[in-house]
């Protein structure tokens, strides 16, 4: 065993000689982008779970032959008949979580939103090492996570380049030396134009400066929330306060996690506009095997500032739910889901996302959650989403 400290206090196990891989949300930018460093290191893919993109995971299928993959009920008709032989295939949700479970070096979670908490509870039931891009699990239900992997021997690393970028920054240190984490915002695409956001459309938020993300992801990154979801995910992730985890924009997203030290020092981590590298270290931390990508040049001007919470009110909501506590953090990404999927179906103003987070995040209880409440507090929270919605009407 190495002696390296982990800084999410758990023991890294000796490397297997041949990694086992399964991908939840095989078919999305995070999944795509797994097994590309899958194919680059010569992992074993043992499971795929997808949605409804039933192309696409027919294919993966063929190229790694899991022995498990499960796709949505809608397609399986498109699926079923289409495997290579040797490959089962799994159904729903259900399927989902067993294909989680499966027997595996580590689990790469990337099934988006609130409906990836299963299987990120399934994987870490069966004690699996999960590399967490899903960060909806430790927004929604960090402490139950956590308890879940403590029982059961389950191990978690970050996934998102920020969290990732801190995880490495803190490798080593002791917990008592930290204090603060900072999480570097790109800005998004309207970080200084237009002045009026009332009229930005889908296409605009969706034409991301830097990265490749996922359109749920690229419209948070426009609005600030996906940055207050990291504030939250980093606060049950590292068990810090709240009140020790800061935001500055960095428009190169060169520096993606900083580390203030109560001596004065601050350690960063640097990294190109690459998700592969922080999926392959949350494989296979603390190890670094070498990869097909050019050095980053390390020339250029890189600035930093402050965010403004006035353009965008959706990132100081997010510590707002994190102050509040109870099910606010539930009901506030319940919220975002809802109003994103209605600012892309044209049903609702860009400028109306934070409206529809406040209006839910005043129904919040601070009483805590459950695995037994979840689902009703996410239900209740997407019902007065959905409300709002309707109330502020449709941007025409």
């Amino acid at each position: 065993m190495t002696a390296t400290r982990d800084p999410l206090d758990q023991p890294f196990p000796d490397a297997p000689e041949r990694r086992r891989l399964v991908v939840l949300g095989s078919t999305g930018s995070i999944g795509t982008q797994t097994l590309e460093v899958a194919a680059w290191q010569g992992y074993e893919v043992v499971g795929l779970a997808a949605g409804r993109r039933s192309d696409q995971l027919v294919a993966q299928a063929w190229r790694w032959r899991p022995r498990l993959v499960a796709c949505d009920a809608e397609v399986v008709g498109e699926v079923e008949g289409q495997l290579p032989p040797g490959t089962r295939l799994a159904v729903g949700p259900a399927g989902v979580e067993e294909v989680a479970a499966l027997e595996a070096d580590t689990v790469v979670a990337a099934v988006p939103g609130f409906r990836g908490l299963a299987p990120v509870r399934a994987a870490l039931r069966a004690g699996r090492h999960v590399a967490l891009a899903n960060k909806e699990a430790m927004v929604c239900a960090g402490p139950l996570m956590w308890a879940e992997a403590t029982a059961h021997g389950g191990r978690l690393t970050p996934v998102d380049s920020e969290h990732a970028a801190l995880y490495q920054a803190l490798l080593g240190e002791p917990p008592e030396a930290i204090e603060r984490l900072v999480l570097t915002a790109s800005g998004g695409p309207f970080r200084r134009e237009p002045a009026d956001l009332s009229a930005v459309t889908p296409a605009q938020a969706l034409a991301h400066p830097t990265w490749r993300m996922g359109p749920k992801v690229t419209i948070d990154s426009a609005t600030l929330f996906n940055k207050g979801l990291e504030v939250l995910e980093a606060a049950f992730l590292f068990r810090l306060a709240l009140a020790r985890i800061e935001v500055v924009v960095h428009p190169q997203s060169l520096v993606h996690g900083l580390v203030r030290f109560r001596d004065g020092s601050v350690k960063a981590q640097v990294g190109p506009h690459d998700m592969r590298l922080p999926i392959q270290y949350a494989i296979t931390a603390p190890a670094r095997p070498p990869v097909p990508l050019e050095p980053l040049p390390l020339v250029g001007e890189w600035t930093f500032e402050a965010p403004d919470t006035d353009r965008f009110p959706a990132l100081a909501l997010a510590y707002a739910a994190g102050e509040a506590g109870g099910d606010a953090p539930v009901r506030l990404n319940a919220a975002d889901e809802v109003a994103v999927e209605a600012f892309l179906a044209g049903r609702l103003r860009f400028d109306g996302i934070p409206r529809v987070l406040e209006a839910v995040l005043e129904t919040a209880d601070r009483a805590p959650v459950a695995w037994g409440t979840l689902g009703a507090i996410d239900g209740e929270a997407r019902a007065t989403a959905h409300a709002a919605v309707a109330r502020l009407g449709s941007p025409t």
